[in-house]
């Protein structure tokens, strides 16, 4: 399928299955609206899905799930909580479908510049691969920073206190 003149649209399935067993915590896939712009960073890849939003996030969440090695902080833009139907048709309805999506899972919202920050700051060490969908609601991107699926942050922090207590002795 052609996106534009000489410019293929890569299969985003394919991309994602390709990409999860690489990446690893403090990578991140994001899920965006359609206006998501292509960022510069040389580590963020950007591709163009032609799916909708909410079967990109699915399928990025099952093979989240479906993997062994990594799990999902997933944050959410703040300014979605606050976004009129008069404003942005339809996104009533896609907050309660985005809703019934990630019903068992933990979501972090934060204001979209501090997201997008975030993923920024990360990208200058670590890749990220952005999934672009033809929603055109504002701030429903979807961000999955990944982190290490077989290591609990109490765990770190566990660790990290046993050095610390080490090194006083």
């Amino acid at each position: 399928m052609t996106v534009a003149p000489g410019i293929t649209k890569p299969d985003w399935k394919r991309e994602v299955k390709a990409l999860l067993p690489l990446f690893g915590h403090r990578n991140w896939i994001v899920v965006a609206d359609s206006a998501y712009p292509a960022q510069s960073r040389p580590g963020i890849e950007t591709i163009v899905s032609g799916a909708g939003q909410i079967e990109v996030a699915r399928t990025v969440l099952g093979a989240i799930a479906a993997s062994k090695h990594v799990r999902a902080n997933i944050y959410l833009d703040q300014e979605l909580q606050f976004i009129a139907d008069a404003d942005a048709p339809g996104v009533s309805r896609y907050r309660t479908q985005l809703a019934e999506l990630l019903k068992s899972a933990k979501t972090i919202t934060l204001p979209h510049e501090q997201i997008i920050a975030r993923l920024d700051q990360t990208a200058q060490i670590f890749r990220a691969l952005i999934i672009k969908t033809g929603l055109t609601i504002p701030y429903t991107s979807i961000f999955f920073e990944l982190d290490c699926g077989y290591w609990s942050a109490e765990a770190e922090q566990r660790l990290r206190q046993s050095m610390a207590a080490s090194a006083t002795k």
